[in-house]
């Protein structure tokens, strides 16, 4: 009744989440946690948006970058169903410059493995842009000869936590970048195609928008000036206002076809060492024929130019000198020849996009006084844009799902998996009585459990947890996904085939057959008999009051979900299952001193965790409320006069009456076994000496 009681309760507060859920994220950090974390010499500026994105500041003041963390934005719960929260710093080229973990709850971080591999998993973004394929995992094969794609090692036993932090974090940054960094590419840029062959003209240069003039007479760079300490500053402007100021032309050489077209053969030449040395760089031809010039009397050359400057898409473009000697095809027209030249490169994997528009930023500047004179400038701006006919754009790979690199990560172990569980359900289904009465039966058994401790459990990783059930309590009250369940297709498809034993067999099959841990405790139980060791047997009345324990720690857990969710990872350490699957015993002593202790217990009272203690098998106790038969066979004899089953029974799952308490059945097959038995089942053996026949309850006629 105690089991039906605690069910009910547990419906009755999940009907209540249901019909109460709410959607929570976490509040942005403010900036007394966030200043301290960025390295010097930059700082923390102000806050940009709601969303925790604050600006980067470098040593002068001046924006440098952005500076937000991904639980406010990507709220993507971890396994405990907590936000795994990271910082991360970007400069104004969408750069990685820092990536560091602030909060999480991960169970295998937490008391496990330690922080210090998670940690250093966020070192790796560091360098990256966020235009690049970043994916966590190894390639296969050759894969990553010449891909686009960027592997980030994963850390063993934790794949799937670390997944989903890689991917809160590229959420976060897709968010950022449209919002602040729309300049910046999400992917592969485009590059010039060399097989692309034209024979071109500077009339068609010209004509077809490919070489960009700006012009800007003197009396136009007098009216910038206009009403400013500078305003009379520049007499040749005034002596001669329809001159030209700025006679520019801005052409992109790095389609073959264009270069073609401008330079003479020991350019081309130079530009073609150049690019196969710097094959991402775009190299940009300018022509100035008036009097502004390009560079200052200040430049030195291989830098970048003082007077110009680019952006795309409103975020800044770096430019630099490719030092370059610029020879012109002798077929342009004269005037071009005369003037200043130069040929600037731009990274293209810094989301540059050369068949996408641009602006070239022009500074003019103008001093006013003789000793220390004070400078003054206004910026002329020139769009110019490619035709995207001579450039190739690649498909942005598309990296995998995570549940789909999850899946091919585990592929091998899911075959195997899946063909043990297939033949485990057949054999149970169908076959049942038939491997209950093998006289090994016994042997078979534990050579079952031993492929489920070694394979399912220390190999797949594949240990239950009821962490994973108080994620799902958590991620739904707090309107969060459950996709996380997904990073770990190996430990779902053992919780796809339990849950569904539920509707057969009740908890039988998971607590019985499934579970690590469970395992180890029923060969800690033979090897304390084959030791002569004294076995504890409690009483009916303390075990009835000791199984209810369960429950009650069941309940508790629950409870921290809602009023100490940051104590679940500590309270949930009542399972030892980490201790003793996750981490092969490898942590600090306490843990493994209490799992130790648990399995020295079963040498002498069965299976005292599973029966007493464990919250997830009170879960599935619960939930095996919803199995549809009742599987062990029974005579009209069992209980009356017979109680053979009921003192046979290790977990005490057999009532005085006969009855099954299947709450409590760990499906061991035993008390199938003597029921199947002429030599063992009374109501058989007192027919072998002549009695009446045994008849089994479904033959008994309704009264």
């Amino acid at each position: 009744m105690g089991g039906l009681t605690g069910f009910r309760v547990f419906v009755g507060a999940a009907f209540a989440l249901l019909v109460s859920l709410v959607s929570a994220q976490a509040e942005p950090l403010g900036r007394e946690e966030i200043a301290p974390l960025i390295v010097p010499p930059m700082s923390l500026g102000e806050p940009l948006n709601d969303k925790g994105v604050w600006s980067l500041l470098n040593s002068g003041g001046a924006q440098a970058g952005y500076v937000f963390e991904t639980g406010p934005m990507a709220p993507l719960p971890g396994f405990s169903g907590a936000v795994i929260n990271v910082l991360v710093t970007l400069d104004l080229d969408g750069r990685y410059l820092d990536v560091r973990l602030l909060s999480h709850n991960e169970p295998i971080f937490v008391s496990g493995l330690g922080e210090a591999p998670f940690r250093k998993f966020f070192e790796q973004y560091r360098g990256h842009s966020i235009s690049d394929i970043l994916v966590v995992g190894t390639p296969y094969g050759a894969a990553d000869e010449g891909s686009a794609l960027v592997y980030l090692d994963g850390v063993t036993k934790a794949t799937a936590s670390v997944r989903i932090a890689h991917e809160s974090i590229l959420a976060a940054v897709n968010q950022v970048a449209r919002e602040m960094m729309q300049g910046i590419s999400a992917g592969p840029p485009a590059y010039p195609d060399p097989a692309h062959d034209e024979a071109l003209t500077w009339e068609e240069l010209v004509a077809q928008g490919l070489a960009t003039r700006r012009v800007v007479l003197n009396r136009e760079i007098d009216a910038a000036f206009d009403g400013t300490l500078w305003a009379n500053d520049d007499p040749e402007a005034q002596a001669a206002p329809d001159a030209p100021y700025l006679d520019l032309w801005v052409v992109d050489i790095g389609p073959p076809a264009i270069a073609r077209a401008l330079l003479d053969e020991s350019t081309l030449a130079d530009l073609a060492r150049f690019t196969e040395i710097s094959g991402n760089d775009e190299p940009i031809l300018l022509i100035e024929t008036a009097r502004h010039g390009l560079v200052s009397e200040d430049f030195v050359r291989n830098t970048s130019p003082d007077w110009l400057s680019a952006s795309q898409g409103g975020l800044p473009v770096a430019l630099r000198d490719s030092d370059l000697f610029v020879g012109l095809n002798p077929d342009l027209p004269d005037a071009l020849h005369d003037g200043a030249m130069m040929i600037l490169r731009t990274d293209r994997r810094l989301g540059f996009d050369p068949s996408r528009e641009w602006e070239l930023h022009v500074k003019a500047t103008r001093e006013h006084g003789v000793f220390r004179p004070e400078v003054g400038s206004v910026t002329l701006d020139v769009p110019h844009v490619t035709d995207a006919r001579f450039f190739i754009k690649p498909e942005v790979p598309q990296p995998l799902p995570p549940w789909r690199e999850a899946l091919n990560a585990r592929a091998g172990d899911l075959v195997v998996l899946a063909g043990f569980l297939t033949a485990l359900i057949a054999a149970l289904a169908f076959g049942m009585n038939r491997m209950a009465g093998l006289r090994w039966f016994t042997p078979l058994r534990l050579a079952i459990l031993a492929f489920v401790t070694g394979f399912i459990g220390w190999w797949g990783q594949g240990q239950l947890s009821i962490v994973t059930v108080l994620g799902v309590i958590r991620a739904g009250w707090e309107g969060g996904s459950l996709t996380f369940l997904l990073y770990d297709p190996f430990s779902l498809l053992v919780w796809a085939v339990a849950l569904l034993g539920l509707f057969a067999w009740g908890r039988g099959l998971f607590c019985g057959w499934l579970c690590p841990f469970g395992a180890l405790q029923e060969f800690a139980h033979h090897l304390g008999k084959l030791l002569r060791l004294p076995q504890i047997e409690p009483s009916a009345r303390l075990d009835r009051a000791l199984k209810n324990l369960k429950y009650g720690v069941l309940a508790g857990l629950v409870a921290l979900v809602f009023f100490a969710p940051h104590a679940i990872d500590t309270a949930a350490e009542v399972e030892p299952f980490k201790t003793a699957i996750t981490t092969y015993f490898i942590r600090a002593w306490p843990y493994v001193a209490y799992a130790v202790f648990l399995l020295v217990l079963s040498m002498v009272l069965f299976k005292g965790f599973c029966r007493y203690l464990c919250p997830l098998g009170a879960f599935f106790a619960l939930a095996g409320a919803l199995r549809v038969q009742d599987w062990i066979p029974r005579r009209v004899e069992c209980g009356s006069p017979c109680q053979l089953c009921k003192v046979r029974c290790k977990y005490g799952a057999i009532e005085k009456s006969g009855t099954v308490q299947y709450s409590e059945c760990f499906q061991c097959l035993d008390c199938v076994t003597i029921h199947d038995d002429p030599a063992q089942c009374v109501p058989l053996v007192l027919k072998s000496r002549g009695g009446r026949r045994a008849r089994p309850i479904s033959e008994v006629p309704a009264e």
